[in-house]
């Protein structure tokens, strides 16, 4: 029998839900992995963090496209959850989810798009609920706007990522996992690879993947390999109703872009509820923006209007500028990047780890093309 393949170690850069992710799994496939990110000091989590924008909504029965690469991350990503949930609540970590999602149709071409996609999926083996605007008038409390119609999928649902991210780091510690909280400043090609901490020391490892949202860029761009990622910021705010609703909405319900999702596990006698989150490109938030989401354009349920605002976040989402998200790739044998998931970091978590401990075990270059 031939030789079994010694383990490689690993340095991930960037501590957000995909750094956690991908630093667990590598440390259950046995190999030594250090977790490098400013955060893991106990310093504050940066604006640019895209898994702070996060409501941990998991869509990928009811995408509207049902082909090609995101279509199959997707839904790997789906039935991994279900393990990686199942793994993570047996090793005692409490992690608040709950299942289904509900797309609402605000105009015919919404309707008629749902059509499709039901029709799609019942092709494929996938089976989705249409609700008739009569059956979306009788869930409590009211649905926002007029719906048309609604497209229900029990496979789908949402997760709460704090949690998700907390159980991820403990595991990954259990594990073996370094952590080590200082920021990457530089990378110097080789084997082994080395990154420059801001602190002036070095990490020298036979792999790095750069997991850290828009500074990937930067580090990229030392070694000649251009990246555009740009900057999207969302807002997100937790409601307190006024009173506490008997809730039949059959999940997280989804209504012109903007999720909204209930949480009674977060107290207020179960009245609370998550509301986003805005697309503002750049990195400056919005007062207009966030007025709009609370409103939702005006088309917010009186017992929403009339509901207490108790917290209010932003994060900061890469889009890959010229490609489509997320970006994977291998751009030197022992570089990896795990980068540009946009709005889909926390559904996506599961299908990116498996392909960077995929290309660790069989590597082969991938990916990005250097500049000049």
């Amino acid at each position: 029998m031939p030789a079994e393949r010694p383990a490689s170690s690993v340095v991930v850069v960037g501590a957000g839900i995909i750094g956690r992710a991908v630093s667990w799994r590598l440390a259950q496939a046995g190999h030594p992995v250090t977790l490098v990110d400013p955060t893991l000091d106990g310093g504050p989590s940066p604006n640019n963090s895209g898994s702070l924008a996060a409501l941990g909504v998991l869509m990928a029965r009811v995408a509207h496209r049902s082909g090609g690469r995101a279509w199959r991350l997707r839904q790997q990503s789906l039935n991994l959850w279900g393990q990686w949930l199942e793994e993570l609540e047996q090793r005692g970590h409490h992690l608040p989810r709950r299942r289904g999602l509900l797309l609402l149709a605000a105009t015919a071409h919404d309707l008629d798009l749902q059509t499709r996609i039901a029709a799609d999926r019942a092709r494929l083996g996938m089976p989705l609920r249409q609700l008739a605007p009569e059956e979306l008038k009788e869930l409590t409390p009211q649905l926002p706007g007029q719906p048309l119609g609604g497209l229900l999928s029990l496979d789908d649902g949402q997760l709460d990522p704090g949690s998700v991210m907390e159980a991820m780091l403990q595991e990954a510690k259990a594990h073996g996992v370094a952590c080590l909280g200082e920021r990457g400043v530089a990378v110097e090609r080789g084997r082994p690879w080395r990154l420059q901490l801001a602190s002036g020391g070095w990490l020298a490892a036979d792999w790095l993947v750069l997991t850290l949202g828009l500074g990937t860029a930067r580090l990229l761009n030392g070694l000649g390999w251009p990246l555009e990622l740009e900057p999207v910021l969302g807002q997100a705010l937790e409601l307190e109703l006024a009173d506490a609703p008997a809730w039949t909405w059959p999940g997280a319900v989804v209504w012109r872009g903007i999720n909204l999702v209930p949480r009674p596990d977060l107290g207020g006698e179960g009245r609370r509820l998550w509301l986003g989150a805005t697309l503002e490109p750049g990195t400056q938030a919005s007062g207009a923006a966030l007025a709009e989401l609370r409103s939702l354009g005006g088309e917010a349920p009186s017992w929403l209007r009339q509901a207490t605002v108790v917290r209010q976040w932003e994060g900061m989402r890469c889009q890959p500028k010229g490609q489509p998200a997320p970006v994977l790739a291998e751009p030197e044998p022992g570089l990896l990047v795990a980068s540009g998931h946009y709005r889909n970091g926390v559904l996506l978590a599961p299908a990116t780890a498996d392909w960077v401990c995929e290309a660790i075990k069989s590597p082969h270059r991938r990916g990005l093309k250097a500049a000049g």
